[in-house]
């Protein structure tokens, strides 16, 4: 299914990012594109830390965790921003006859599985819990949302995060110890994460604008 019918697709790397920054950036360039005036987009960003709460979780039961705390509009549950992981907004505004959320899921794993597999991870799906793992391991987190049939929010994919920040809550409601990155599953060492960006940002498109 191909989500993308836009004649351009515009990736825009922001680097590091102060959160509430981006995330006003992000809904500004939906209402442009759901106007027709800026082409499907795909932001990219490491964020400073940070937790973000989807519709499926109370904001208020994380008061202590010593971050600071934004409820959002995606699907999901309670996440952790930070450096070191790399996040992806992809904003596409979806035709009549790929209005299928399920499937924009899946081809976000699909991405994702191919980003790692780049690097010698062999991610797989869980149909348990949206995202991609390798070894039993969650090592991206995906929640979405959509406005007027244009989607928001994205993947996080965990490059070298430090994974402590995990333990100080309940991630998308699992237990702090499935959470892992690619330095992690690599024997401890990174890869770069210019190569990873690049890496997320293909895989990204090309499912995207891939035929069935």
């Amino acid at each position: 299914m191909r989500f993308s019918n836009s004649a351009a697709f515009e990736v825009v790397d922001l680097g590091r990012a102060d959160y509430v920054e981006v995330d006003r950036r992000m809904m500004a360039l939906v209402d442009a594109i759901r106007a027709g005036k800026q082409p499907d987009t795909l932001l990219l960003a490491e964020f400073e830390p940070v937790l973000t709460v989807g519709r499926a979780a109370d904001a208020s039961l994380y008061d202590d965790v010593g971050l600071p705390v934004h409820a959002i509009s995606r699907g999901g549950k309670t996440t952790f921003h930070g450096p070191g992981q790399l996040v992806a907004y992809p904003l596409i505004q979806l035709q009549e006859g790929t209005r299928d959320l399920h499937a924009y899921l899946h081809a976000l794993e699909e991405a994702l599985v191919r980003t790692v597999g780049d690097f010698g991870l062999p991610g797989v799906r869980d149909p348990r819990n949206t995202g991609c793992w390798v070894h039993g391991r969650k090592l991206a987190s995906i929640g979405v949302a959509v406005r007027r049939w244009v989607t928001y929010h994205g993947v996080a994919l965990n490059v070298s995060t430090d994974l402590s920040w995990f333990r100080r809550f309940d991630p998308c409601g699992l237990e702090p110890e499935l959470m892992t990155s690619m330095q992690s599953e690599l024997g401890g060492e990174a890869p770069p994460f210019a190569d990873v960006t690049a890496s997320l940002a293909q895989r990204i498109e090309e499912i995207l604008r891939e035929e069935d």
